[in-house]
């Protein structure tokens, strides 16, 4: 059931893909313009960024049209995700999903988190459950558990906190594209939107 949800989604965005291009989003409506527009993190190529928290539903919802569109993802676009630590909750994932990261098992671990908290309904939000989730794909808890907390794991929780407020942003999931467009939702028109966006950036160069 799951692969032939995701192959549906691919189908029907790989069916609008012709009427993508040719609509006409607006601002204020299919996307909002930010007032104070950041820096990429990839010069000559445009970003596009995800905000997002594992125990949420719409993130999840979401999740299979980004896959669908990370598929097909250009050559000059550079896509990033970044764990929305908008409150203490929310920062302790972000910060196990640094910690993902920079042991090198986020791929692995990325959507059978969201599995395991949205479709199995366990409650993986904390340091303790987080480090327990982990173990099962080869990260030893006292690794983790060090690392949760250190100079390099809080400085990118910072970060994504100060994109965050830069941004404006209220909830998530949100879209950033180049640092100029922000695009909410859970459903195939985000992806839509965000090849719209990304065509006008490359349009604009």
């Amino acid at each position: 059931m799951k692969k032939f949800l995701l192959g549906s989604v691919a189908t029907a965005i790989f069916a609008l893909s012709g009427s993508t291009m040719a609509a006409n989003f607006v601002a204020g409506k299919d996307y909002t313009v930010v007032a104070n527009p950041g820096k990429v993190q990839v010069p000559g190529k445009i970003e596009v960024r995800e905000f997002f928290w594992y125990g949420c539903p719409h993130c999840y919802r979401l999740e299979p049209h980004m896959q669908a569109w990370l598929r097909k993802i250009p050559k000059d676009v550079n896509f990033v995700r970044t764990p929305a630590a908008m409150n203490p909750v929310w920062e302790q994932g972000a910060r196990g999903y640094y910690v993902s990261e920079a042991l090198g098992v986020r791929k692995k671990t990325h959507l059978p988190l969201f599995h395991a908290i949205h479709a199995n309904g366990q409650q993986i939000f904390d340091q303790n459950s987080q480090a327990k989730f982990f173990v099962k794909y080869g990260v030893p808890e006292a690794k983790f558990n060090s690392m949760f907390n250190s100079f390099a794991i809080t400085s990118k929780v910072a970060q994504a906190k100060q994109l965050a407020q830069q941004y404006q942003l209220s909830g998530v999931p949100a879209v950033v594209v180049n640092g100029k467009y922000v695009v909410q939702g859970e459903d195939a028109k985000v992806t839509q939107v965000i090849s719209y966006l990304v065509e006008k950036e490359r349009k604009a160069k």
